[in-house]
């Protein structure tokens, strides 16, 4: 008997048009029916006319937006072209926070044809480049653009090759010229605003300043290695080294840069031999207004190169994180109307300011407005994870086992929208380690670590786990490790409390209270720090000192007992248990209330 054969499956070529609305979940928040009704409207009157004009067909609607494909590329454009200036035109006048904008993203690629929807790469790439245009934009491919160039009156800027989540190979992007008269937009008309993307950055080729030709291959590798881990950073756009590269050499206007690129930051730096030394100066700018917004140099001996490379990349992209974090917050207070973006910036900036009951809940805050408008928003959700998990491990509640738990349903929440996101590991490994299930913490910290190799955090969590494993002397070797990585990290003064336990928990009360003492000088906002110093010094027999400590922690924590400590969730070994007693005595003399 002849069995039948599968139909064979249906592929083609097509050039494949994703588009949204941006902010939708904030404009279904503030005027749902209205909003649906304008949207609606919308795609009636302009947007499926325009997409018809120019032979696309509607492949399905996403809610908020529409998959639809095209036998070209220029026609797929030519309609994203008609529609955004048609809507432009009707919402001129609106109140920005109130407009409808569209989001459009292009590719073309061969996709699996069914019925009612397409699939493949082709498809992935037009959502991912819908995802990071800007509001009333339009982002295509290189695919696309080789296809579009000179054909559709529009000038494109290069953005680069572009890290895209879940898109294994980077894609070059780009974006209508700013400044232009895009779209054929008639003069009265008012532009779309193409603003640069957050953490949008380029690094430009850094300089060889020691007059050698033969160092050239270690300062490009800097660039190229700091470019790579830059875009790692969760929500960045780095532009792609070969766009870069073009800059090398040439007298450039910084400003004029960020206009060209589409871009909010530039990195420049230089590179210097001298002998045995080795000089790095790093310089971050903004390109709008040209002013710097950080420098660092670094001066070294000259040993391997590569591992100086490593590590110079390292503590740049650690640091960066940081700066990109302050400077976004800064501009997303100055809006009147911020998006979830800008409230999980300002989040992430309140927690950098310290670690007290004050500024963690003023961080959840901003998460939890973050997630009113986008409840997938992975960063806010992770963080929002992490303001927990603080709350319950470092006795700034007397329900810690409620806030752990509620961390651990979060930060898995998280894994699911985004299993690859290394800050939603780390956070989950600081739940693990915390209720006692080490080994499965240890991995999660060696996932998080596998997937950013700068995030020095979770070294200071293997110390952690080491303290819960009775193996506290070898602690800082951890700590070491991410001060190594990072040493002026804006974390480094909770890696310093580690360590300063782990000598507690040995009775190494000596190299217990430098620990504490460089911690608190790193940063006095982290009441932990001093009741650790508070615990030392009165175990060293200095009690007006160790007075003075429990004074300082009790101002920033005024709830703080030795009752929070005895009812914490951790069960660790014998010897962890043993050092616990030791700390608690410390505390007691000191005079921490008992609560």
């Amino acid at each position: 008997m002849v069995q039948d054969r599968p139909a064979p499956m249906e592929r083609r070529l097509a050039a494949i048009l994703v588009a949204d609305v941006a902010g939708y979940s904030r404009l279904m928040h503030d005027d749902e029916e209205a909003t649906h009704a304008k949207v609606t409207a919308l795609l009636a009157h302009v947007v499926l006319p325009a997409i018809a004009e120019h032979g696309g067909r509607i492949v399905k609607n996403t809610g908020d937006g529409f998959l639809a494909e095209f036998t070209s590329s220029v026609e797929a454009v030519r309609a994203a072209v008609q529609f955004q200036t048609r809507i432009n035109e009707l919402t001129k006048n609106e109140e920005e926070h109130r407009r409808i904008a569209f989001r459009v993203g292009v590719n073309i690629g061969d996709v699996i044809v069914e019925p009612h929807d397409i699939f493949g790469d082709g498809v992935n790439i037009a959502a991912r480049l819908e995802g990071i245009a800007d509001s009333g934009g339009i982002c295509i491919s290189s695919a696309a653009h080789d296809q579009v160039r000179g054909k559709v009156g529009i000038e494109f800027v290069d953005l680069g090759e572009l890290t895209l989540k879940n898109i294994a190979r980077p894609v070059r992007a780009f974006a209508p010229a700013r400044d232009r008269q895009a779209f054929g937009w008639a003069e009265r008309a008012k532009p779309v605003s193409l603003l640069p993307p957050r953490l949008s950055i380029v690094v430009l080729p850094f300089a060889n300043l020691s007059g050698d030709p033969a160092q050239d291959y270690f300062v490009d590798g800097i660039t190229e290695s700091l470019t790579t881990d830059l875009s790692r950073i969760s929500g960045s756009l780095v532009i792609g080294r070969h766009t870069a590269f073009t800059y090398r050499g040439k007298s450039v206007d910084l400003k004029q840069i960020g206009q060209e690129l589409n871009i909010r930051y530039v990195l420049q730096g230089s590179v210097q031999r001298g002998g045995s030394r080795l000089r790095v100066n790093v310089q971050l700018t903004d390109a709008e207004s040209g002013g710097y917004l950080w420098a660092e140099r670094f001066d070294k001996p000259v040993a391997d190169l590569l591992e100086m490379q490593d590590e110079i990349v390292a503590r740049l992209a650690r640091t960066l994180d940081v700066q990109f974090v302050a400077a976004e917050s800064r501009r997303a207070a100055r809006r009147s109307s911020p998006d979830a973006a800008d409230l999980y910036f300002r989040g992430r900036h309140s927690m950098n300011k310290g670690l007290t009951p004050e500024y963690l809940a003023e961080a959840r805050g901003f998460f939890e407005q973050s997630l009113a408008i986008d409840p997938d928003h992975t960063d806010a959700l992770s963080r929002t994870a992490t303001v927990e998990a603080a709350l319950g491990v470092l006795f700034l509640t007397d329900r810690p086992h409620e806030h752990l738990a509620a961390a651990e349903t979060k930060v898995l929440r998280a894994l699911c929208l985004a299993p690859d996101h290394a800050w939603a590991h780390f956070t989950l490994a600081i739940v693990l380690i915390c209720t006692n299930r080490v080994a499965h913490g240890t991995a999660e910290c060696e996932r998080a670590l596998a997937l950013d190799p700068n995030l020095a955090d979770a070294y200071e969590m293997l110390g952690v786990a080491k303290n819960y494993m009775g193996c506290a002397a070898d602690t800082e070797a951890h700590i070491n490790e991410a001060l190594r990585l990072s040493p002026r990290d804006i974390s480094a003064f909770r890696w310093m409390n580690t360590a300063g336990f782990s000598k507690l928990l040995i009775a190494a009360d000596a190299e217990a209270a430098v620990w504490f003492a460089r911690g608190i000088e790193a940063n006095r906002n982290y009441p932990l720090l001093h009741f650790g110093y508070a615990a030392t010094l009165a175990l060293l027999g200095r009690l007006d000192e160790a007075q003075v400590a429990v004074k300082a922690g009790l101002a920033l924590d005024p709830g703080f007992t030795i009752r929070r400590v005895k009812s914490a969730p951790v069960i660790g070994e014998a010897a962890f248990v043993t050092g616990i007693k030791r700390i608690v005595k410390g505390m007691h003399i000191a005079g921490v209330p008992e609560g």
